[in-house]
């Protein structure tokens, strides 16, 4: 079996897409999932593009040591709830994991819900600004050749803002 334009089988042909599920929005889906870390300001420190079904936690063990210097507070969603993983990411990378509170535990000095928008708003920026969900890809090889030009187009894009002293993802001001 060819790809169109060269010679890797279809993403669905080499066993890389598989179903998942979007517990955000309460559905399954079949695909990749691109697992990133950031910088606060949204500068891509390193990304992973893994199968739908591969546990989240999994796959961000593999991501932190890529991303990670040693004593960084690294903000994730609930699906990173575990005591066994917390106590992984400290020992192994010195960094600690913040993310929002179960209603059985106690408050926490940092607002999570902020920084949690703000991140979400790093995935906005990269899936609607520079339309990574719409990336066209039929191969592995072009899939990852899309999502690295999207990162860098977003790594350029912070880094032209912080020379110009704009808010780091004002994209806007730029195209003007």
């Amino acid at each position: 079996m060819r790809a169109l334009g060269g010679d890797q089988p279809p993403l669905a042909a080499r066993g890389c897409l598989r179903y998942g599920r979007e517990h955000t929005h309460s559905r399954w889906f079949w695909g990749m999932r691109l697992h990133l870390c950031c910088a606060l300001d949204g500068t891509p420190r390193a990304a992973i593009l893994a199968a739908a079904d591969e546990p989240e936690r999994d796959v961000a063990l593999r991501l932190l040591p890529i991303a990670l210097r040693g004593g960084e507070l690294v903000v994730c969603d609930k699906g990173y709830r575990s005591a066994d993983f917390e106590r992984e990411v400290r020992e192994r990378f010195g960094a600690r994991i913040l993310r929002p509170r179960r209603k059985d535990e106690p408050p926490q000095p940092l607002n999570v819900s902020k920084l949690r928008q703000h991140v979400e708003s790093i995935f906005w920026t990269l899936k609607d600004r520079l339309g990574l969900e719409r990336h066209g890809a039929r191969t592995l090889q072009g899939i990852r050749a899309r999502i690295a030009s999207k990162l860098l187009a977003l790594a350029a894009g912070i880094w032209l803002n912080h020379q110009l002293g704009n808010p780091s993802r004002a994209f806007a001001t730029l195209a003007a």
